[in-house]
């Protein structure tokens, strides 16, 4: 299964996190969110089909999240859990931790924000286009 989210970038993008990186559908983030990679994103965790979510919400779930602009691409590889809600409105978290909350996409990811490609991130800071893509295997 496959869900897919356009967001972009913002020029306060630092992408300097070590646990978690996110995407919000707020429009504008501040110089401290380290974490943020893409704001102003076109669709949420409540846009997922009742399957994907019933998906997610299994530990045994591999989530793999692409992420994708002009000149970068990433994977990331995490994990689903019973405990995934995903009822935020505005928020998808990526977390290399156990945590869950209801903005939390995956957990035991295996990488941060800080670990992401830096031409990924540079064209980010330069509020280029990003292409997220959500696999569930």
């Amino acid at each position: 299964m496959i869900f897919k989210i356009l967001t972009k970038g913002h020029r306060n993008v630092t992408s300097l996190h070590k646990s978690t990186f996110e995407i919000t559908k707020d429009a504008e983030i501040g110089p401290t969110a380290d974490c943020i990679i893409g704001v102003d994103m076109d669709q949420t965790m409540l846009n997922f089909p009742d399957e994907f979510k019933e998906r997610i919400a299994d530990s045994s779930t591999r989530i793999i999240v692409e992420l994708k602009t002009e000149n970068g691409f990433d994977e990331i590889t995490g994990w689903g859990h019973e405990d995934l809600t995903l009822t935020h409105p505005t928020d998808i978290v990526c977390r290399k931790s156990d945590y869950t909350c209801d903005r939390t996409l995956m957990i035991r990811a295996d990488k941060a924000a800080r670990d992401l490609d830096r031409e990924l991130i540079c064209d980010l800071k330069n509020g280029k286009t990003l292409e997220v893509t959500i696999k569930l295997c």
